[in-house]
């Protein structure tokens, strides 16, 4: 072989190498105080991955997460030594992560540091996961999403149980139309946040899951180890959320469908929201509406009015407007607009 003719070979499979690094979309997390980071970590960064999760990885993390919930804080050092087991570069502020990263992750436990983080991210133009919750409350999720419409970036966010196999046949239609849903989770909650914010939103994404958009007013009974929340949709169908707080807990329900009575699906691991995630990464298409994770969020926050009411019926458009106006005043007052 000619030394031209090596030479040339080289540059080619230089380039190529080159190319093949080029298409690596590089993901950003923020937040290492949840179990889903070293989760997504260990699925993307290994040496093996799933094929449809092939050509990502999480090459940074800012790791704060919560310096203020103790069971959120007390995570961070050992999830970092994960991070960095795995190939995972610590950062010391987002604005440096934006600077090694296609596309964040914003995995922060702590729904009260989401807004002022996700418009860091959302400000630099860079695709954005928000994982549960998106805040700690209505009014801020709604800011979140003025924010992203203001800048014209996308972002989505969802539980796992939405991805279970059994609430895909459902959405999809295979046992007919929903005509009802019964729905439950675990619902530790957290002071800090909306009742159901902290954990229980899970169960009631599982029921939005099944039923679809269109509840128009809640109601709600708690005791201290169980609420029981109750939805009517403007089409007449109910819908009703299980929270539990004693005893053992699991994630799971019931859809009453046209063609038989069905059980909605529990979870099955993070495999699949991970894969609608880079899925978004890549196409920028968001998997299902935002009007969805806003009508979750009303939901929730209804039922609190509910309770604050003797378990009285919560109109949710009411609701809704009343947390729009909050949020603007929100944005303007962090200067975020």
């Amino acid at each position: 072989m000619s030394i031209n003719r090596l030479t040339v070979i080289v540059i080619l499979l230089t380039f190529v190498f080159r190319l093949a690094a080029q298409e690596v979309v590089k993901i950003g997390i923020i937040g290492l105080d949840t179990s889903h980071s070293p989760a997504f970590i260990k699925m993307l960064n290994y040496d093996n991955p799933l094929p449809e999760h092939r050509g990502f990885k999480i090459v940074a993390a800012y790791p704060y997460g919560s310096k203020k919930i103790a069971s959120s804080a007390q995570r961070i050092n050992g999830y970092v030594r994960d991070a960095i087991k795995n190939d995972v570069k610590i950062v010391n502020s987002i604005a440096e992560l934006l600077q090694e990263v296609d596309c964040v992750m914003l995995e922060t436990n702590d729904g009260n540091l989401h807004l002022e983080q996700a418009a860091e991210v959302i400000k630099s133009g860079k695709p954005l996961f928000v994982d549960k919750p998106v805040a700690a409350n209505l009014t801020e999720a709604i800011a979140i999403f003025l924010l992203a419409k203001k800048y014209n970036v996308k972002f989505f966010s969802a539980s796992p149980l939405r991805y279970s196999a059994r609430n895909q046949e459902i959405i999809k239609g295979k046992y007919g139309k929903v005509l009802g849903a019964d729905c439950y989770s675990p619902s530790t909650r957290e002071p800090s946040h909306d009742d159901f914010a902290w954990y229980g939103i899970h169960g009631i994404e599982l029921l939005f899951t099944v039923m679809g958009q269109g509840c128009k007013s809640v109601s709600r009974v708690s005791t201290d180890g169980t609420d029981l929340v109750v939805g009517v949709w403007a089409d007449g169908r109910i819908g009703t959320y299980r929270g539990g707080r004693t005893g053992k807990q699991d994630f799971g329900g019931t859809a009453f469908c046209e063609k038989g009575t069905i059980s909605a699906g529990g979870y099955e691991g993070n495999s699949e929201l991970l894969t609608e995630i880079l899925k978004f990464f890549k196409t920028k298409n968001i998997p299902f509406s935002e009007n969805e994770t806003l009508e979750i969020f009303t939901f929730m926050d209804a039922s609190d009015e509910s309770i604050r009411n003797d378990g009285k019926p919560v109109d949710m458009d009411k609701t809704f407007k009343k947390a729009l106006k909050e949020a603007t005043k929100v944005l303007n007052k962090k200067k975020l607009l």
